[in-house]
């Protein structure tokens, strides 16, 4: 009888350590440089041409002309270094035209000219140049507006490095992913006041110091992209919250939530990011005390 208990108690620990099926080992050593060179590369993508330290400008148009350039006369005034005045930008109908640009703007290394722009909503979006500065129709919702860099910024040499949390292979987290029937579709808020769309693909549960959480991702191509809050925002962290990729689901409907990975939000950097804010369903009531700390780079109050 005894044995037999035994025999059927061994079975169920099996089964349960199956079911558990925990993450795989690392090596430390390992894992450490691979978020050491993870933590390189966002330093040498927000300092790129397309990265977020050298915007210096966002600016909204409205419908009809818009005259752009450093005057105070234009309806966009552009920074100083810009000339007096560039140009018109044409809002109509949905869709923007550039008009009578001053000679030396170039698009795609080549004159401009009277021409419809591709906002940014499209796959190659058109960028307009001049000395270093350069410039690009963006569209939130349906609002529509020019972002422009510097490519000269000192912002750029401003950033060194981003403070992060000690690295943990504690906070790789196994989470179960319930898919829904069909993805919801959210309006998500974002820091400047617009709202943006969003699917939601299905919701990821977790534990943290054995208290259930729940995240709702984003989809982004087949991966998943997670913007979340938690009680380190405002001292530790930036207050608005952190952005996460994962990749989807596993067979199992499993999901590897790596918070070492956990990044600041492009509005952390420049008052000129668009960020969307977390779902409030996605605000995390635990410290998660891993990946990037806040940065102080410009006042918050803009």
């Amino acid at each position: 009888m005894k044995n037999s208990i035994f025999i059927t108690c061994i079975g169920v620990l099996l089964l349960l350590s199956c079911n558990r099926n925990p993450l795989p080992a690392t090596d430390p050593v390992a894992y450490k440089a691979e978020i050491e060179a993870w933590k390189a590369n966002r330093i040498s993508n927000l300092k790129a041409k397309d990265g977020w330290l050298n915007l210096a400008g966002l600016y909204w148009l409205h419908e009809g002309l818009n005259t752009f350039g450093s005057d105070t006369s234009n309806t966009i005034v552009f920074p100083a270094i810009a000339p007096a005045r560039i140009g018109i930008l044409e809002l109509r109908n949905d869709t923007v035209y550039l008009r009578s640009a001053a000679a030396k703007v170039l698009i795609d290394s080549l004159p401009a000219g009277n021409t419809r722009l591709n906002t940014d909503a499209s796959d190659k979006p058109d960028v307009m140049t001049l000395n270093t500065l350069a410039w690009h129709i963006i569209k939130r919702g349906d609002r529509y507006g020019i972002r422009l860099r510097d490519y000269a910024s000192a912002m750029i040499d401003s950033l060194k490095e981003i403070p992060c949390f000690e690295i943990s292979d504690s906070w790789r987290i196994r989470a179960d992913f319930k898919r829904f029937e069909v993805p919801e579709k959210h309006m998500v808020p974002t820091i400047i006041g617009t709202e943006e769309e969003n699917l939601v693909p299905g919701m990821l549960t977790f534990s943290i110091s054995g208290k259930k959480m729940t995240l709702y991702p984003f989809l982004a191509g087949d991966r998943f992209f997670i913007v979340f809050g938690d009680l380190t925002n405002g001292s530790e962290t930036y207050p608005a919250g952190r952005f996460l990729y994962t990749d989807g689901p596993d067979e199992d409907n499993q999901v590897i939530i790596d918070f070492n990975r956990a990044y600041n939000p492009p509005c952390a950097f420049t008052p000129y990011a668009t960020c969307p804010l977390p779902l409030r369903a996605n605000i995390l009531p635990a410290r998660i005390e891993a990946g990037e700390k806040a940065v102080h780079l410009f006042s918050m109050n803009h």
